[in-house]
C-alpha cells in the first residue's frame, strides 16, 4: 500500500478531533440533563416534604380565596394574583447558619443574622421570605439548599392603585384586612363561616363609581395644590338611596404597599376624624327652628350689635348690623343670626333632640372601621347653644353631616349611609325627622344661599345646585382653644335642586389664600369652587340632563313673594366687601 501523503494526513485529523469533541459534548449534556433531573426530583420531594413541614405547622389546608371587589358599573377595585414564598424545614437543613447566608445573599431585606437563628429553632417549618419575585425564585433555585421549598399563595392588588385607598382599605401577608372595606367586611370577603354562605363565590359590588372617585380626587387634588392645604376631602352622595357614589381623603397612599405609607397618609379624614365644620352647621340650626313651629321663613331677628351671653359675645363675620330675615342669615351666613334662631326654636332641648335624629351625636353608620365618634360638650349653657348653632362647639365627621344635609335636603327621612351597592328593588325605609315643608323651605335656603349668598362660587353652569359655605377656627391639637389663622374650609352642594339627587361635600383643611381668591381662604372661596366644578364633571357621569335654565325660575319665583326684602340688593350700596364669603 502507499502511505498516505503528509497533506492527507493533515486532512484526517480534523475529522477526528471533531467527533471526539462531539462526544464530549454529548456526554457533559448527558451528564446536565440528569443532575437536574435528579434536582428536579429532589425539589420536588423537598416541596412533598415541605408540604408536610407546612401542613405539621397548620399550613397545610387551602384558604378560601379572597372575594374580588368591584365598583357599582363592574370595574375591578380589588383582587388576587398567586405569588409564592420560600420556607424551610429546619430539621433537613444540615448547616444553618451557611444556608442562611445564601439565602439572603439572594433574598431582599432578608438579614442572615436573624434567618440563622429561626432555622435553629428546631421547628418543622419556618418562614424565609413572604411573598418573592420570579427573579428570586429563580436564586433559591439554584441555590439548591435541602430543605428549602415554596409555599404559594394568594396575594392581594388594588389596580387602581391610589384612587380608592381609604376606602378600600388593605390587607395584611395572609390576606387578613387591616383597614377601609377589606377590615370591616373581613367575613364576607374571606369566605368565612357566614361569608361563604352569603357571597356564594361571588365578588362584592360597592356603591362607588370610580368615573365619579376619579373627578372627584382630581379636583380636591387640584385645590389642595391650589390652596397648599394640608388635605381635604371630598364625598358625592345618593340623596335618594343613602350609598356613596365617591369618598376621597387626601392625602392618600397605595394599598399595594400601605407599609410604605406614613400614618398621616393612611387617615382617613372623611369618616374616621371629626371637626368643628363652621356655619355648614347653619343648615340644622335653619331646619331645627322652621320644623319647631316656632319660627316662620321670613321672620326677622336682630344683628344690629353682636350678641351677649354672659361674658361672652357673639358677632358676626361681615356684620350687617340690622334685623335679618331666616333666608338672610343663611345666605350671609350671619352667627348673631343663628344663634337667635337656636333659642326662638327652643334652645338646647330642641337642639340636642333634632342633633340625636339626625345621628350626629353617635359614630357614622358605614361599612368602615374608621369612624370618628362625635365630640360632645360635657356641660351645655347657653352659649354653648350659641357656638353649636354655628358650628362651634360640635366635632363631627365630613360623612356625618353630607348624611345629614341628604336628611334635611331629601324627603325628611333619614336613610344609612352605605357603601355596598343596593339592589335595583331596594325599598328606603328611614326614620321621618322633618316635615315636607320644611324639606321645601331649606332647598329653597339653599338655592338661594348658591345663588345669591356666600355661595356664589359654587355654581354650576349646567345643574341648580344649592349649597352652604363654612369656615371654622381649627382646634389646636391637645389644648385648649383655636389655633392661629388656621381653617377648615368646606362646602357642601346639593344637585339637581329642583329634585335633588346628590349632595357633595368638600372639606379643605388649613387652605391659604391666593391672587384668584384675592388672599381669602373661606370655604365660598376655595371649597365652593371645587365642588362647582365636581357637579359640571359627574353630572353627565351620573346620567343627569342640564336642567339650570329650566329649573331656575321656579325658584326665583318664590323670591318675588316678599320684594320688600332688602337683603341682596345691598351688596350693590355696600360695595365688594358685602360679597366676600363670611361662611
Amino acid at each position: 500500500m502507499n502511505e498516505p501523503s503528509a497533506g492527507g494526513s493533515e486532512k484526517m485529523k480534523p475529522v477526528v478531533c471533531s467527533r471526539g469533541r462531539l462526544r464530549l459534548v454529548g456526554v457533559v449534556f448527558a451528564i446536565g440533563f440528569v443532575s437536574l433531573g435528579i434536582r428536579l426530583v429532589d425539589m420536588v420531594g423537598d416541596n412533598s416534604r415541605g408540604a408536610a413541614s407546612a401542613a405539621a405547622a397548620g399550613l397545610g389546608e387551602t384558604p378560601a380565596i379572597r372575594a374580588e371587589i368591584l365598583d357599582r358599573r363592574g370595574n375591578l377595585l380589588a383582587g388576587n394574583i398567586e405569588i409564592p414564598s420560600v420556607a424551610a424545614d429546619p430539621s433537613l437543613i444540615g448547616n444553618k447558619e451557611l444556608a442562611a447566608a445564601k439565602l439572603a445573599a439572594v433574598l431582599r431585606n432578608v438579614d442572615a443574622g436573624e434567618l440563622a437563628q429561626t432555622l435553629a429553632r428546631g421547628q418543622r417549618f419556618a418562614w424565609v421570605k413572604r411573598q418573592i419575585s420570579p427573579v428570586e425564585q429563580k436564586a433559591v433555585l439554584e441555590l439548591g439548599i435541602p430543605g428549602i421549598f415554596f409555599v404559594s399563595g394568594e396575594h392581594r392588588i388594588y389596580p387602581s392603585r391610589q384612587l380608592a385607598s381609604h376606602l378600600l382599605g388593605f390587607v395584611d401577608l395572609d390576606n387578613n384586612g387591616l383597614a377601609g372595606v377589606e377590615h370591616a367586611l373581613q367575613t364576607r370577603l374571606s369566605g368565612g363561616p357566614r361569608g361563604a354562605a352569603e357571597l356564594s363565590g361571588r365578588p362584592m359590588q360597592l356603591s362607588l363609581d370610580s368615573r365619579v372617585q376619579h373627578a372627584v380626587r382630581d379636583e380636591l387634588r387640584r385645590s389642595t395644590s391650589s390652596f397648599r392645604a394640608q388635605g381635604g376631602c371630598g364625598i358625592v352622595r345618593d340623596i335618594k338611596t343613602g350609598e356613596l357614589v365617591a369618598l376621597v381623603s387626601l392625602p392618600d397612599f397605595d394599598p399595594n404597599a400601605p407599609q410604605t405609607a406614613a400614618a398621616e397618609r393612611r387617615k382617613n379624614r372623611c369618616s374616621g376624624e371629626v371637626y368643628e365644620l363652621g356655619s355648614l352647621f347653619k343648615i340644622i340650626t335653619a331646619a331645627t327652628a322652621l320644623d319647631s313651629g316656632a319660627v316662620t321663613l321670613w321672620d326677622k331677628f336682630d344683628a344690629t350689635e353682636p350678641m351677649r351671653i354672659g361674658k361672652y359675645r357673639v358677632s358676626d363675620y361681615h356684620a350687617k348690623k340690622r334685623w335679618l330675615t331666616v333666608p338672610e342669615i343663611i345666605a350671609h351666613s350671619s352667627n348673631i343670626g343663628a344663634a337667635r334662631m337656636a333659642f326662638a326654636a327652643g334652645g338646647k332641648e330642641r337642639q340636642l333632640e333634632m342633633l340625636e335624629r339626625l345621628g350626629l351625636t353617635v359614630r357614622p353608620e358605614i361599612e368602615l372601621v374608621e369612624r370618628g365618634a362625635p365630640l360632645m360638650p360635657e356641660r351645655w349653657p347657653d352659649i354653648t347653644t350659641a357656638t353649636i348653632s354655628y358650628g362651634h362647639g360640635i366635632a363631627v365627621t365630613p360623612l356625618h353631616f353630607v348624611e345629614a344635609v341628604s336628611t334635611l335636603i331629601g324627603d325628611g327621612t333619614r336613610i344609612p349611609t352605605t357603601l355596598v351597592k343596593r339592589e335595583p328593588d331596594w325599598q328606603a325605609d328611614g326614620e321621618r325627622v322633618v316635615s315636607d315643608a320644611t324639606v321645601r323651605d331649606m332647598r329653597w335656603l339653599l338655592w338661594l344661599t348658591a345663588a345669591k349668598g356666600t355661595g356664589e362660587n359654587g355654581n354650576s353652569d349646567s345643574y341648580l345646585v344649592g349649597g352652604k359655605t363654612g369656615t371654622a377656627d381649627k382646634v389646636r391639637v391637645g389644648r385648649r382653644g383655636y389655633q392661629d389663622r388656621a381653617v377648615l374650609a368646606s362646602y357642601v352642594g346639593v344637585f339637581p335642586m329642583e329634585a335633588p339627587r346628590y349632595a357633595v361635600l368638600v372639606v379643605l383643611d388649613e387652605p391659604k389664600g391666593n391672587e384668584a381668591t384675592f388672599g381669602f381662604r373661606t370655604g365660598g372661596w376655595t371649597a365652593a369652587p371645587t365642588v362647582g366644578r365636581i357637579v359640571d364633571r359627574i353630572g353627565p357621569l351620573l346620567g343627569l340632563k342640564p336642567s339650570k335654565d329650566s329649573a331656575e325660575a321656579q325658584f326665583e319665583a318664590r323670591l318675588e313673594v316678599r320684594p320688600a326684602w332688602d337683603g341682596y340688593h345691598s351688596r350693590t350700596e355696600e360695595g365688594f366687601a358685602a360679597v366676600r364669603p363670611s361662611g
